[in-house]
């Protein structure tokens, strides 16, 4: 393998010393050339100088006489040195006595010299004679050529300067030897062994080291060389017999995919067959799954039509005269048809969680207000045994923002679940404040959850035993949702149970705060309290009592003198209150559960007296201990959400085809002071809207000859109605539905069954909030 030779190491080498001593000899030689070149120029003014005071007497005595003829000579003597070109004697009064000229000398050389000295100088001396010194006789002056001199200058710069380079040679050449003989040659004596080496051959001798450099750069090179050829070639022995290894194994594998082809094609068949039957189950679970959305599409609106027509019956007939019996009986048949609904949308909206499409919205609610609502509504629920409290912290706020149609969900299925699994004690319901919004506390003296069982009972259709459900029944769908609906609403759901001791369960939601707490207004007086001490009455009026001015005292047994001094006495049990008359003539209140109330003609004998049912509301309570301790005080009624509706004399249109709720719908609208027209279908809604001038279209979607998804969209074609609010009734609540409404041209969504306060909000929104036109 040759080398170019201006890419061996010993060239490379040369160079670099060579062009380093080329430098430094330039250097050097520069140095002598400026040393030599400014004595040189020292040397002129010193040797004229010299001529100068050699010629300085004769010049004198030749002015003191005035002689010409010496003068003469004189001058012509002085150009016979080589560097005077002209020389002149002139006398005190300026008359030239002689003077003598030759041209200057011509040479290539001289523009450098010239640069270097100049082209000539002018040198002047004064003559005087010794016995007068300050009496100028005259002048001699000459002018010199410093060629003369810049030539022997140059010529010596010239010769040191080619010395230099010539050194610089010799040195390149003596290196250029050295180098190769000590470098080059054996480095390419290994890179030729190297490279006629053949690693395949079974002979595999040792690279030889170069003589003399057993110990230097390539000594060391040699030796590593034989050590990494040593290490392949043991590589290669290896190598070699893992490919004899392979080699038997290809035979084997052969041996055995030639086994294996038969079975593969056997297993083939199988396979083909398998997924053809696959295919097949995947048809039928997309069939299922159709059917299924179907399924609950037809379920929501087959139950949500009757139950439309059932809640809204019952609240037409709750705001007609009636008894408290008949309206406490009413609200609870109305409230049960409501936990219906909640069961209903527990099943749909699970079903919202698996396909993901489950929407959260951010009104503004009162958390308090909802809680005591649905603790009131479930404590029917409550066993005969079981004291249910609602206890709301004082600093929770009046308003938040959230979804309150969840948060409801979430306190309904944790309360029903409480309710469920407790036979006897207490079941309390905690609203507090945290930092970033509200906690839920459900707590229980039930039948509580074994450790291991608390994971699976937040799996759907799943509870903590087999027997539970025979025992207890329910369906396992409650807190299933509850946990995905805590988690939707970015909060959590905690659980702390011991088996036979209760079970609590917390529900910390980030729901801000729009408003501060609202406060009541004080009532004064001292009010005394017959119950056990861990009562939940007891600790509700412990804590609500003295924030409205009232002294709160609690007894376990009442006696005459510890109730002299109170304004109201207040009990749990109808056998307390008997003795309570006895002993004195206050007001009494009873809070128990509705089924133990008193009948009419035992409350007329306890007057003045009146009966709460658990659990107790703030407001309630609040009313009832004005009533109680302030009979003279005029009662404001409240106001009544329908007179601001009733003055909104607006004509709207109803398109529905079940007869129940056409009523239900046309009594509320009449009861909120509208003119109602009725359609039975869509192609009647039609011809009503050619014939009637009309503010808003409540719009059924299921209805027979012409649906509302059609009627809709014909009337969206008309110029005429492009402004036309449309509002849909449906029964279907699945989470397209919104969506195919909107497609079809309506402006908002009422879903079965509605309540009255839905539909006023959905009146106030598209009649009195765009102004009608």
């Amino acid at each position: 393998m040759d080398i170019s030779p201006t890419q061996r190491l010993s060239f490379k080498q040369a160079r670099l010393a060579v062009l380093i001593a080329f430098i430094l000899g330039t250097l050097l030689s520069l140095i002598q050339v400026s040393v030599d070149y400014a004595s040189e120029d020292a040397s002129i003014d010193r040797e004229i100088h010299a001529l100068l005071e050699i010629s300085h007497q004769p010049a004198a005595r030749i002015a003191y006489n005035i002689d010409s003829e010496l003068a003469r000579e004189l001058v012509t003597g002085l150009l016979r040195s080589p560097a005077v070109t002209r020389a002149e004697i002139v006398d005190n009064a300026g008359v030239q006595l002689a003077s003598a000229s030759r041209p200057s000398q011509q040479s290539d050389y001289r523009v450098v010299s010239d640069f270097l000295f100049g082209e000539r100088r002018e040198f002047e001396d004064a003559l005087f004679v010794g016995q007068v010194p300050v009496e100028t006789l005259g002048w001699l002056r000459i002018e010199v050529d410093t060629f003369a001199f810049g030539y022997n200058f140059l010529r010596r710069a010239s010769l040191t300067l080619l010395a230099g380079f010539a050194r610089t040679l010799g040195l390149t050449a003596i290196l250029l030897v050295l180098f190769y003989f000590m470098l080059t040659k054996p480095l390419k004596g290994v890179i030729q062994s190297i490279s006629e080496r053949d690693l395949r051959l079974p002979q595999r001798r040792r690279l030889p080291c170069p003589k003399g450099h057993e110990r230097d750069e390539i000594g060391v090179l040699v030796q590593v060389t034989n050590r990494q050829l040593e290490s392949i070639a043991a590589e290669m022995d290896q190598r070699e017999q893992a490919e004899e290894r392979l080699t038997r194994y290809l035979n084997e594998l052969e041996n055995i995919v030639s086994a294996r082809t038969s079975e593969l094609k056997a297993a083939n068949s199988s396979l083909t067959q398998s997924n053809e039957e696959l295919e097949r189950a995947r048809s039928q679970a997309l069939e299922t799954a159709q059917a299924r959305s179907a399924f609950l599409a037809n379920m929501s609106h087959e139950i949500r039509t009757p139950l439309n027509g059932l809640l809204g019956m019952l609240s037409l007939t709750l705001d007609s005269p009636l008894t408290s019996e008949q309206r406490q009986q009413l609200a609870i048949a109305h409230d049960s048809g409501k936990m219906l609904v909640e069961l209903l949308n527990d099943i749909l909206d699970l079903s919202k969680f698996e396909a993901g499409q489950l929407e959260l919205e951010a009104l503004e609610f009162d958390p308090a207000a909802l809680v005591e609502e649905t603790a009131n509504l479930l404590s029917q629920n409550a066993a005969a045994e079981v004291e249910l409290t609602c206890l709301i912290a004082a600093d929770v706020p009046a308003r938040v923002l959230g979804d309150p149609t969840r948060f409801r969900q979430i306190l309904i299925n944790l309360l029903s679940n409480a309710l469920k699994f407790t036979r006897a004690g207490r079941v309390d319901l905690f609203l507090e404040t945290t930092a970033d919004g509200i906690r839920l506390r459900v707590r229980d003296t039930g039948i509580g959850i074994p450790g291991y069982l608390q994971q699976r009972i937040f799996q759907p259709f799943a509870q903590a035993g087999a027997g539970i459900a025979r025992q207890y029944g329910g369906t396992g769908l409650g807190l299933a949702l509850t946990l995905r609906l805590c988690e939707a609403m970015h909060g959590q759901l905690r659980l702390s149970s011991e088996e036979g001791h209760g079970s609590e369960f917390i529900a910390e939601l980030p729901l801000p705060a729009q408003r501060p707490p609202q406060r009541l207004s004080n009532i004064g007086g001292r009010v005394a309290a017959v119950c056990a001490r861990n009562s939940g009455l007891n600790q509700l009026l412990h804590a609500l009592l003295p924030a409205w001015g009232i002294d709160y005292l609690h007894l376990e047994e009442a006696n005459s003198q510890s109730l002299s001094d109170c304004d109201l006495l207040i009990c749990d049990t109808p056998e307390a209150l008997q003795p309570l008359r006895q002993l004195g003539t206050q007001p009494l209140l009873l809070v128990s559960v509705y089924s133990t109330f008193l009948p009419i003609e035992q409350v007329a004998a306890l007057a003045p007296f009146e009966q709460l049912a658990r659990p107790l509301s703030r407001a309630t309570l609040h009313a009832a201990l004005t009533r109680l301790l302030q009979p003279g005080l005029p009662e404001t009624a409240a106001a009544n959400p329908d007179d601001a509706s009733k003055e909104r004399l607006a004509r709207v249109l109803l398109v529905e085809d079940n007869n129940v709720n056409q009523l239900v719908a046309k009594g509320m609208l009449n009861k909120l002071g509208y003119d109602v027209l009725v359609a039975g279908h869509g192609g009647e809604a039609l011809e009503c809207l050619e014939r009637e001038a009309v503010d808003l279209v409540l719009m059924d979607c299921n209805m027979p000859v012409m649906d509302g998804y059609e009627a809709s969209r014909r009337i969206r074609q008309n110029p005429a109605w492009q402004n036309l609010p449309i509002v849909a009734l449906t029964a279907n609540a699945l989470a397209d539905e919104r969506e195919r409404c909107q497609n079809a041209g309506m402006n908002d969504y009422l879903a079965k069954p509605f309540r009255r306060e839905e539909l006023v909000a959905i009146l106030e929104h598209w009649l009195h909030g765009r102004g009608m036109d």
